[in-house]
Parts: C-alpha cells; structure tokens; sequence
C-alpha cells in the first residue's frame, strides 16, 4: 500500500495531515523562515539558504519573504527571479525554466480540493505539477492553479488567475487568464 506521500507525488488522491507530510511541512516552514529572517537581501548571503530548497538553478534570487510547502518539489532553472511574497504549494513537482521572472505576491498552488464537500471534509486533497518555460514573466499577485503549463516566453499580466495551460510566446492576462495577442520573437 502507498504512503500518503507516495500518493502524492504520484499525482493521485491523498491526505496532507498524514504524520510523514506534516514533519516534512514543518521542516520546510522552519526553513522559509531562516530564509526570510536572514539579515542582508544580497544574492551571496542567501544563495547558501536555498541549498535545501530542491534544485535552484544558478544566479537564482528569491526576495524574501518566500513561502512553501515541501521544498523539495522546486525546481528551479538558471537566472530565476522571486519578487516579495511569493507563495508555492508544491505538493507536486514546480519547474521555473531558465530566466523567469515572477512579480511581488505571485501564488503557485499545485494543491487542490475535491469538489464533492464530503470528500473535501474527509482531508483528502491532491496536487498536480505546475511547470514554467524559459524567459517567462509572471506579473504581480497573478495565481497559477494546479496542472497548468506556461510555453516559454510567454508574458502573464499581473493579477491574473491561470486556470488553463498557456502557449508559448504569448501575452494573456485576466480571471480566468487568456491569451491576448502572440509576441513577435523575430
């Protein structure tokens, strides 16, 4: 029979207050909070923190404060930029490509709900990857929800809600996010 944390990375049903999860949460919380504590925002002082944070690419750069569920789920390219408060529930695997840029209070949630209410009362929960192309920049407060994809370069205007997978090259905004026009890469 599967762990509870078995089932999660598997990407099926699963209950989060499960007492391996719970340590694992607690671990990860008590490390965001070093992060997010440590005196002197320069890349050099933190860049030691963000050891234990899964694989963070190099000349990665996370504005405290930063929030997380697992931390071992993040997987982070090259040249990525985290603006304050930024939020990733990452039940499921989180892949930022090479160069993205997240604005101030961006919220990852690869965590959701059942919707039946009985279900959802009983704990159960479950969490499907998010990943993130290269060169993509997400604006301010924007929400990604679980499963989505983001093609690279495309361009997320802030206080978006993205509730379905993105092309690449593209600009989109809006509750629910669309795409708005195509970016011309020539």
């Amino acid at each position: 029979m599967p762990t509870e944390k078995e089932k999660m990375l598997h990407q099926q049903a699963y209950f989060a207050f499960d007492a391996e999860l719970t340590r694992e949460r607690d671990a990860a919380h008590r490390q965001c909070h070093r992060y997010n504590a440590s005196p002197g925002c320069t890349p050099q002082k933190l860049e030691p923190l963000l050891a234990g944070f899964g694989h963070i690419g190099k000349n990665a750069y996370i504005e405290p404060p930063f929030f997380c569920d697992y931390a071992y789920n993040l997987h982070f390219g090259d040249d990525v930029y985290l603006n304050y408060g930024c939020v990733i529930l990452d039940g499921a695997k989180v892949t930022l490509g090479n160069g993205v840029k997240l604005g101030p209070q961006v919220q990852i949630y690869t965590a959701s709900h059942p919707i039946e209410a009985q279900l959802r009362a009983s704990g159960e929960e479950y969490a499907h990857e998010i990943t993130v192309g290269d060169g993509v920049w997400i604006g301010g407060s924007s929400i990604l929800l679980s499963g989505v994809s983001i093609g690279a370069n495309t361009v997320i205007g802030a206080g978006s809600v993205v509730t379905k997978s993105l092309p690449a090259n593209v600009v989109a905004f809006g509750n629910p996010c669309r795409v708005s026009r195509e970016i011309d890469n020539s």
